[in-house]
């Protein structure tokens, strides 16, 4: 039984955390998932719902795999060296590490993705590559797998990363059943990115 650490911070994006959770909760006697955070008091997503945390970054000892999502927060978030000390010290114990959409800036900005390949959310690509000038920032990919790291580009492409490292972890056809089971389409091409182009990003 492998563990999830989902972090959370104030103003994640609903679907950067919940759609990647739930694939993984396709897999129920081999992951195990938990959502954290700074303390243990809920925390405001930028639609509005709350999400309880399991567990603090303070008191727990690790988790398999780490997952962090994007939104708005985490703009203020990269300020947050507390916030940063917690990601890392999980991620650098994890076996796997994955982050959502402007999540990837948070890995960044803590020196985790340094000389890796890694990608974002289109929309803030610009902002994103500012907090990791030593990353090799890729513009067209839906999702990128650099090692122990899966980043992938905005909001929903969570999801066909999610599956990916499943995948990853525990063949292709597992994650085929978890997209069959959630009547999602997944995108298995991590090359299929029409978003780069919707964001002039194709020359970069």
């Amino acid at each position: 039984m492998r563990t999830v650490g989902a972090v959370v911070f104030p103003s994640f994006q609903l679907l950067d955390l919940y759609g990647p959770l739930d694939m993984f909760g396709m897999l129920p006697g081999e992951l195990k998932i938990e959502i954290v955070a700074q303390t243990r008091d809920a925390v405001a997503s930028t639609q509005g719902p709350r999400a309880v945390p399991d567990a603090a970054l303070t008191d727990h000892g690790g988790y398999d795999i780490v997952l962090v999502p994007g939104g708005p927060g985490t703009r203020s978030s990269i300020e947050d060296t507390s916030l940063l000390d917690g990601i890392r010290r999980l991620s650098e114990q994890a076996e796997i590490v994955a982050s959502v959409c402007t999540g990837s800036a948070l890995l960044a900005k803590a020196g985790l993705l340094d000389g890796k390949r890694a990608t974002s959310n289109k929309a803030a690509f610009s902002w994103v590559r500012e907090q990791g000038p030593d990353v090799r920032w890729q513009a067209k990919a839906r999702w990128v797998e650099d090692g122990k790291f899966f980043t992938s580009s905005g909001v929903s492409a969570g999801m066909d990363m999610a599956l990916a490292l499943i995948a990853s972890l525990y063949g292709e056809d597992r994650a085929k059943k978890a997209a069959t089971v959630s009547e999602y389409r997944w995108i298995n091409d991590p090359n299929d990115d029409p978003f780069c182009e919707v964001h002039g990003l194709a020359n970069l």
